[in-house]
């Protein structure tokens, strides 16, 4: 709920701050003291349209900061913006706005620079205003459903066509995607048919561009490399080589190494093991020169192999190796055209096996929504008598769309409309209902749909515009009953019945000081409180009569 608001330099305002509490909070006042301001400023902390007009004469910039309770149980609305935001999340809401005599504005979520579309979107969650001049809230149809839903208590419902639209949803986009990659599939058939017959007789495989590569090199090399190696051999292998000389070392040490105590062990190991790699690597190098000699023919078609390879991959927009898979993804697009009858058929009946089951649970909630419009009408219908409606009509539309128009939410368009006139057909609340019916509607349907809102903090303003007696008296009763619903609501008003049913109130006044006009806000005690409604009574003058009037509706008020 909306716990303090400070106004600095808005209008007529100089410095404000209030405390508020939870229940009915009434404004009185004289009219032209400033009521109206209090509710641009609240306004304009919650994301209304700043206008450099608002700054007081004189002022560089207005500011005003609403601070709000969410609670300690983190499932206000408000907390899921935030964190979407990535803002800081406290059980306190501090809002900040500023705004300059040039029409710059500044907003501020807990001291975090932010946008304005931001404020807007978390001040829709913290306060609902139902004045003459409102345009969301109860008058957006795009809450409707939602409210009919929570009042019917249908969320179980909801949830099962929510889960069943997303399942249904899945299967169809799997069904249209395997159909239009078929379809491309089919427009490309000649190409891939072609295409996968050209690699199948190529046959690449995968690292086969590098060893050919290499055997390549190896071979452009061949007579250095034999001359090399038949070098290599002879060194090793010859009359002189180092295989001879190893052998004739060993036989020498071998024949006195019992005279020296088995000092020469080691050393005989050594020349052993020296003799039997140098004889491994002379075998390796007599059979690569083998090799050699045999591969003499082969240059060409390594590199005729090589030429066809990389020519394929420029062909293909790929590299060698990706030869490969692009072989196997073509192939599996052509077995896709050869299957696409089975699966496209297959994945059809699973998208009409999920539509029947979406549409199933649809339509049980379209026949909750039905019941509870019925119910929803009559309770509303009981409120507005009292408020001098009797002869207007309030009913929920409840008309199933097409498929069109089918959603998470169902298959229905929930709308709240009105008729204010016997025998008219009933219209949108917004477009039918004058001013004064306007703010009483709102108050009817609040009163009934009190137990399902989620905003905590309401705002009526000149909701008792034109009435008085008893209907003034029944507004205020229903202001009083909203505000035992754990809901804070605020109302301006110009009824001295509606501000004795409140449980705090606050009188608007002017003053003058330096010859300077200003607006000031103040809580009265029971006494001041007494003297205020009996004002509102007789007016200037407060007769004896108004104060004892004042006093049995004060003493009514519970």
């Amino acid at each position: 709920m909306l716990v303090t608001l400070s106004i600095r330099d808005v209008v007529l305002i100089e410095r404000l701050t209030l405390a508020f509490q939870p229940g009915l909070c009434v404004l009185t006042g004289e009219t032209g003291a400033g009521k109206s301001i209090l509710l641009d400023a609240l306004g304009l902390a919650l994301g209304a349209r700043g206008d450099s007009s608002l700054v007081r004469h004189g002022c560089e910039q207005a500011s005003v900061t609403a601070e709000f309770d969410l609670g300690k149980r983190g499932d206000h609305p408000a907390f899921a913006i935030l964190r979407e935001q990535e803002l800081e999340v406290e059980d306190t809401l501090v809002i900040r706005r500023t705004l300059t005599n040039d029409g710059r504005s500044r907003c501020f979520v807990n001291d975090q620079p932010v946008g304005v579309t931001l404020l807007r979107r978390l001040g829709e969650t913290l306060v609902e205003v139902h004045g003459q001049f409102d345009t969301h809230g109860l008058l957006d149809p795009r809450t409707h459903r939602d409210l009919l839903d929570d009042y019917a208590q249908l969320s179980v419902q909801g949830q099962k066509v929510a889960a069943s639209w997303r399942a249904w949803r899945q299967v169809e986009q799997a069904r249209l995607t395997a159909a239009a990659d078929a379809n491309r599939a089919r427009a490309e058939e000649d190409y891939l048919r072609h295409a996968v017959e050209e690699l199948d007789q190529l046959s690449p495989e995968e690292g086969e561009e590098k060893a050919l590569a290499e055997q390549r090199i190896v071979l452009q090399h061949r007579e250095k490399l034999i001359e090399s190696l038949t070098q290599a051999s002879t060194e090793l292998s010859g009359e002189r080589g180092a295989e001879r000389a190893l052998a004739s070392a060993l036989r020498t040490l071998s024949r006195i190494a019992d005279k020296a105590g088995g000092k020469l062990d080691p050393i005989i190991s050594v020349l052993d093991q020296a003799a039997s790699e140098v004889g491994e690597a002379s075998r390796a190098i007599q059979g690569f020169a083998a090799d050699m000699d045999g591969d003499g023919g082969n240059l060409d078609k390594i590199e005729e192999r090589l030429f066809a390879l990389r020519g394929a991959a420029r062909k293909h927009g790929t590299d060698v190796d990706g030869l490969v898979t692009l072989r196997a993804s073509m192939a599996a697009k052509l077995n896709l055209i050869e299957d696409q009858g089975d699966l496209l058929s297959k994945l059809a009946a699973q998208a009409e096996t999920a539509k029947a089951t979406y549409l199933e649970a649809a339509k049980a909630l379209s026949a909750g929504r039905s019941k509870a419009a019925g119910k929803l009408d009559q309770a509303v219908a009981a409120e507005l008598k009292p408020l001098r409606l009797e002869k207007a009509r309030f009913a929920t539309k409840v008309e199933q769309l097409g498929e069109e128009g089918w959603s998470a939410s169902g298959i229905d368009d929930i709308a709240f409309q009105v008729a204010t006139n016997p025998g008219t057909p009933p219209g949108p609340l917004a477009k039918i209902a004058s001013g004064g019916e306007l703010a009483r509607f709102m108050l009817a349907l609040k009163v009934v749909l009190a137990q399902v809102g989620t905003v905590p903090t309401l705002v009526f303003d000149e909701v008792d515009t034109g009435v008085g007696g008893a209907v003034a008296d029944a507004i205020g009763e229903r202001l009083a009953r909203l505000g035992q619903h754990d809901l804070q609501v605020l109302v301006v008003t110009h009824s001295p019945q509606v501000a004795a049913r409140g449980a705090h109130h606050w009188n608007v006044r002017k003053k003058v000081s330096a010859g300077r006009t200003a607006t000031e806000v103040v809580a009265l005690s029971v006494e001041e409180r007494l003297e205020e409604v009996a004002r509102m009574l007789s007016g200037a003058e407060i007769t004896q009569a108004a104060r004892a009037a004042a006093e049995s509706l004060l003493a009514g008020r519970g």
